[in-house]
């Protein structure tokens, strides 16, 4: 007797039982739960600062005394929030490659995935950079030289702000767009992310425009806060996900 087909995620879409495809009982971390980690983490890295400074963060545009001033005194401040950045890059980047391994297995076979997994990893290396940066200024021997603190100040803030919400954008459209297209998640919670990634890519521009630098907590945090509503509430199999095409809701926590 030969196999039933396996119908399609959505009227006129990609098929979902492509050769290839993983077993639709496989199972990997939540994706929705690894991104209210990271999240979780980087509020705390920065009440940690703000508790243990009794400020936020500088920024690097200050005066090059200001800052340097800001990481000389408050070193443990300093360095409990770069170990806490760090920490968050992880779920994320695991995140990312639970989420491209879940849309193979819906049967998604378009650049979106990869898309996807390439800005996640990339917003999980660079917060990783940008921690590291942030511990070094923690070092009371780096920051008794004003100019070199600021340098490294400069970096950490790219890094971990206009790279890191970047690649968090790419990430956001990686998962945002195929969804759309395909019916896996509610429409304007796709569209919402389709907004905060297209802000969270526009950020770049305020590497040269400051003003601009208002984005980047849109998309930082806007982009998380995303991910994990889509975490919650992509189906898990083509099962659940042809069930969401033909019902037009979509099940949270649908089956494994």
């Amino acid at each position: 007797m030969t196999g039933t087909s396996i119908p399609q995620v959505g009227p006129g879409r990609v098929r979902a039982g492509t050769p290839g495809a993983s077993p639709a009982g496989a199972r990997g971390p939540h994706p929705g739960l690894l991104a209210a980690v990271s999240l979780a983490l980087v509020l705390t890295a920065l009440i940690t600062v703000t508790v243990g400074a009794g400020r936020p963060f500088i920024s690097p545009f200050a005066a090059s005394a200001d800052v340097a001033a800001f990481f000389h005194d408050h070193p443990t401040a300093v360095r409990l929030s770069a170990m806490l950045q760090l920490g968050s890059a992880v779920p994320l980047g695991i995140c990312a490659a639970t989420v491209y391994a879940r849309q193979l297995r819906l049967g998604v076979r378009v650049p979106g995935p990869v898309i996807g997994l390439f800005g996640g990893a990339t917003a999980a290396i660079l917060l990783i950079g940008s921690a590291c940066v942030t511990w070094v200024l923690s070092r009371p021997e780096v920051t008794t030289d004003t100019t070199l603190t600021q340098a490294f100040a400069y970096l950490a803030f790219v890094t971990g702000g206009v790279g890191y919400v970047v690649g968090l954008g790419l990430f956001v459209a990686g998962l945002a767009v195929p969804t759309l297209i395909l019916g896996l998640l509610p429409r304007w919670l796709a569209w919402i992310g389709l907004l905060v990634a297209a802000l969270s890519e526009l950020s770049f521009l305020s590497m040269t425009v400051e003003p601009l630098q208002l984005l980047l907590p849109i998309g930082r945090f806007g982009g998380l806060a995303w991910l994990i509503a889509a975490g919650f509430l992509l189906p898990r199999s083509r099962a659940a996900a042809n069930r969401v095409a033909v019902g037009g809701t979509t099940e949270a926590g649908a089956e494994a």
